[in-house]
């Protein structure tokens, strides 16, 4: 049975193309759905939508009788106040507020009036049941690490975040609505909150950046272009490979439909001569084509992100040597010693609160070690990825906060006009004058992007980057830093973004240990002690073989030491030379493609095969590095 069913529903703002163009679904009790589409396509509307906080322009939203909708919001409401518990608890209702209750007047017993109360409330609570009600607030409170007595006004809007997440979890509704829930949880909680929607009974739609989690928890994918919705059983995988099927006919379409236009257009400019045989039907057929191709909306562009690089950095960038450092009697950075070379790119896991940016802070000399030295090498030009650090200016435009008030922007050493720049972030023109305050969350994030380009830099510090941005500017930013040559410092929650990015990681590991780890997130789960307190990730799995050069090289240490081959030791020496000549070789055919001359006359066989030969390239280069790590790891274990 549907526990909700959407019909013909159309909304639009202004005279804008509808944000909804008649779009209908029904969503069945025990599915999950992810709702994607790019930043400012109308997903959050739609979930408004849904929630009866948002009324159509025309269509409707069908619920079965008595069924429960909850949604979490990416706002935080401005008028909501009480304490945590009060707040979580109230997505219970009235026996929210039994509950609350009886949990402050167990906390802060006075005389034998309280003691009476007290026993009233039990009595009622008993009565109704409410007891594993209790539990539930707790439990979640517990697993979102929430400040129970807190005042919830006096949070920062990350954990009024969390803490609205922990009120629509308690509530367990007939249909659940999330719209960004991993934002602002760490790896534990979000892997507990995968687990719990995997069991949830009701029905479950949720919008989500995080493509680990997505993938994990979806059943079935509702997509959201240009006013259309189009649904996608199955998989986040079957989707994405549909999804490019299917534009590929779309764009074969398109190109048929504009070849009939065009030779349409000319058939009706023929003169006199054509004017005397004209079909009346041909013509009517050419005014619908044409108002065909006036409604016809585009794919939205790609994002053009790119980092103007400063001078190359010296090649040691960050020394640490048995650096400490803690508050009272709780060490956060206890012995701590690294060093970070130039193109490094370093991401540091761990728990909220587990001294994540603590530890950044001391390697960027922004705090004094209590014990041990921090160094920094020659050249460096730092730019810094916080939200709250580089918070942008509500009222002003959006092309002020980037250009500050200016019209130009330099960028690479070129000058640019700030609008023409901001297009490369997808801001079109008319939206550039608009106020920040009118921005979604993924538009602010892309936003704060932009800006940062804007100065060049060899040093980056990412603290969590990802946060509400749609999934194809996620990929590009990914494949900016890959290809960034300077070194990067990347706090994240994010597994995918973690494993693709990043060539060592720095974990967290309670009481002021830190571990060093080679690769990204997987990585570390094949590599990390045995004896590890906790899992960043919350999950439990076991390593098959070594997935790093460190793993590898612990392996055949714990065999015993032996000599390397001597083809080994020919490779040791060679690889670096053989890997510097395949790279050269990758950059020159990258400069053809980017030459426009490249294009003129018949072009095709000649992509074909530079396409073909940069598959090659990228195949010999990993292979040559994954051969290169190996024997780095023998010659390590074999004591060179």
């Amino acid at each position: 049975m549907a526990v909700i069913g959407v019909k013909e529903v159309t909304l639009a703002f202004g005279t804008e193309a509808p944000l909804l163009d008649g779009v209908g679904f029904h969503v069945e009790a025990g599915e999950r759905v992810a709702l994607v589409g790019r930043n400012g396509s109308g997903k959050s509307t739609l979930l408004k939508v849904l929630s009866g906080d948002l009324v159509p322009d025309a269509g409707e939203v069908v619920t079965s009788p008595g069924t429960r909708v909850t949604r979490l919001a990416q706002e935080v409401p401005q008028d909501l106040e009480g304490e945590v518990f009060d707040v979580v608890a109230g997505g219970l209702a009235e026996l929210g507020k039994l509950l609350a209750e009886y949990y402050h007047l167990s906390h802060h017993l006075g005389g034998d009036a309280d003691l009476a109360k007290l026993q009233r409330l039990q009595q009622r609570i008993e009565a109704e049941g409410a007891w594993a009600l209790e539990q539930r607030v707790e439990t979640v409170i517990s697993r979102l690490a929430l400040p129970a007595e807190a005042r919830f006004e006096t949070l920062s809007g990350g954990l009024k975040r969390r803490v609205l997440l922990g009120r629509a979890l308690v509530a367990e509704p007939d249909l659940l609505l999330l719209d960004e829930p991993t934002n602002h949880l760490d790896l534990p909680a979000i892997a507990w909150l995968e687990e719990l929607l995997q069991g949830f009974s009701g029905a479950l739609i949720f919008i989500t950046h995080d493509r680990t989690f997505l993938k994990n928890l979806a059943t079935r994918i509702l997509e959201l272009d240009r006013g259309e919705l189009t649904d996608w059983p199955g998989d986040y995988q079957r989707y994405l490979e549909a999804k490019a099927h299917r534009l590929e006919v779309e764009a074969a379409h398109n190109a048929r439909f504009d070849k009939r236009l065009a030779e349409e257009e000319a058939w009706i400019r023929q003169g006199i001569k054509a004017r005397r045989t004209r079909n009346e039907g041909r013509v009517r057929a050419l005014q619908q084509m044409r108002e065909e191709r006036r409604r016809r909306q585009a794919v939205t562009g790609q994002a053009r992100l790119r980092i103007d690089d400063a001078e190359r950095s010296g090649k040691i960038v960050i020394e640490a040597q048995g650096v400490s450092f803690g508050y009272e009697d709780k060490p956060l950075v206890k012995d701590f010693s690294t060093t970070i070379l130039r193109g490094d790119k370093v991401g540091i896991l761990g728990p909220n609160g587990s001294g994540k940016t603590t530890l950044l802070r001391l390697l960027l000399q922004q705090l004094e070690p209590q014990e041990g030295k921090v160094r920094h090498g020659s050249r460096l030009e730092l730019a810094y990825f916080d939200q709250h650090r580089e918070a942008l200016d509500e009222e002003r435009s959006v092309a002020d906060n980037v250009a500050n008030g200016n019209d130009k922007v330099t960028v690479g050493g070129k000058t640019r006009h700030v609008i023409s720049y901001l297009q490369d972030f997808l801001f079109p023109p008319a939206q550039t004058r608009s106020p920040v305050n009118s921005l979604s969350g993924g538009e602010r994030n892309r936003l704060l992007l932009a800006r940062l380009f804007t100065r060049p830099f060899n040093l980056l510090v990412m603290d969590e980057p990802t946060n509400d941005l749609d999934v194809e500017t996620l990929e590009l930013l990914e494949a900016l830093l890959v290809e960034f040559e300077g070194t990067l410092l990347l706090v994240s929650h994010d597994r995918a973004f973690l494993d693709n990015v990043v060539t060592q990681t720095l974990v967290m590991e309670g009481d002021g240990r830190v571990g060093e780890y080679a690769g990204g997130y997987e990585d570390w789960l094949v590599q990390r002690p045995s004896t590890a307190p906790e899992d960043p990730g919350g999950t439990k799995k076991s390593a098959a073989k070594p997935a790093t050069a460190k793993a590898a090289g612990e392996k055949a240490h714990a065999g015993g030491r032996r000599k390397l081959s001597n083809r080994e030791r020919h490779d040791l020496e060679t690889l670096p030379g053989r890997i510097e000549e395949l790279e050269a070789k990758q950059s020159d055919l990258h400069a053809s493609l980017a030459d426009p001359d490249f294009y003129q006359g018949d072009h095709a066989e000649a992509l074909a095969k530079a396409n073909a030969r940069l598959a090659e390239l990228e195949g010999e280069i990993e292979a040559a590095y994954e051969r290169w790590e190996e024997v780095e790891a023998l010659a390590e274990a074999a004591g060179r």
